[in-house]
């Protein structure tokens, strides 16, 4: 008989089931409340009475672990400081979409070299996410393959649904069944509807094709979730942080009877792809909220140790400490001093 399938495939690898790998790299007692803790505390801050913002902030994507727990290490201090006003919530990316071709993540290739291990991947990602968890800090991810969250999604404190996949109907359905907040960036074109659209659909029941945790193909059913929203990241026509795209995206959310919530990030089109204006975008967000906005509820921030970013694919040893292989960053001076500056403009909220 003539095949007519799998023409184009090469190997198939079997992975661990998602219960196999959590047994081997379970959670521990507290490091589930603390996640419950910090769902909890972002909920509030989002949708409740808690007037912090929401800071997430980490590097672009997570490509040595060591680095990544120094990085961990000194946010966890900074947060500590900062508490009574801002949420710092680590960015612990492991997925990264590429428009064409390029690294695809930690989870994809851990070992940086092509050799696509997964099983391995996952593993580390798990690990590590563990090891920020244990410093105190809440965790924030992007989720991109719909498969990934029944690996690591217990580990996680906030979630983004990326530019890219944030009109994908696979993407909303996953939302749907995720359990923490969620935000949802608006198209790369800039398009507020596509998010607007997106934060209704995850609300809703769903039904979608999946994995079970014993990895059996599974239809998934949900009950939605209702702790997602906007987050505003420009696109090609520019950046979209001004008032009046305040006053926009306030319009969309409220004709579509959602909450108000608005997060900014300061990186992408915001920022005109360069890191070194995330500051600027900030303190405009800052100003805003100063002014007695109360629907911006957030920011995030590209950081690492270093600035900038360094050509990759390379040899892994001759890659920079504490640079990314993805996206540039500010580094860890800037990084605090804007903490630090976000912190001191949000007092006059915060006064009797």
């Amino acid at each position: 008989m003539q095949r007519t399938s799998d023409l184009n495939v090469v190997e198939t690898r079997v992975l661990p089931t998602p219960n196999e790998l959590l047994r081997v790299l379970p959670k521990t007692e507290a490091q589930a409340a603390f996640i419950t803790r910090a769902r909890q505390e972002i909920h509030n801050l989002i949708f409740g009475d808690d007037h912090r913002l929401l800071l997430i902030v980490g590097p672009c994507s997570i490509h040595d672990l060591a680095a990544g727990r120094e990085y961990g290490r000194r946010l966890a201090a900074l947060a500590r400081e900062v508490s009574d006003r801002v949420l710092i919530v680590m960015r612990v990316y492991f997925e990264k979409p590429r428009t064409t071709v390029g690294w695809k993540g930690l989870i994809m290739d851990p070992r940086l070299d092509g050799s696509q291990d997964i099983a391995e991947g996952l593993q580390l990602a798990r690990t590590f996410l563990r090891d920020v968890l244990d410093l105190g800090l809440p965790t924030a991810t992007e989720m991109l393959d719909p498969i990934t969250p029944q690996y690591i999604a217990d580990l996680v404190c906030w979630c983004a649904i990326g530019a890219r996949t944030t009109e994908s109907q696979t993407h909303r359905q996953m939302a749907s069944g995720l359990s923490m907040p969620l935000g949802f960036k608006n198209g790369t074109d800039g398009s507020l509807q596509t998010a607007v659209n997106a934060i209704r659909a995850a609300a809703q029941p769903q039904t979608f094709l999946g994995i079970s945790h014993d990895g059996v193909a599974s239809a998934i059913v949900t009950r939605g979730n209702s702790n997602c929203h906007i987050v505003l990241r420009g696109g090609t026509a520019g950046p979209n942080y001004s008032p009046a795209h305040i006053r926009e995206t306030e319009g969309l959310l409220e004709k579509a009877g959602l909450p108000k919530a608005i997060m900014v990030d300061c990186s992408h089109g915001n920022s005109a792809r360069q890191p070194e204006r995330q500051p600027e975008v900030l303190r405009a967000v800052l100003d805003q909220v100063a002014a007695g906005n109360t629907s911006i509820m957030g920011a995030m921030i590209e950081s690492n140790l270093f600035a900038g970013s360094q050509p990759f694919p390379q040899p892994r040893a001759r890659l920079h400490y504490g640079v990314s292989i993805t996206d540039p960053c500010i580094d860890w001076a800037a990084t605090e001093v804007a903490i630090r500056e976000m912190h001191a403009a949000l007092g006059p909220r915060f006064r009797p």
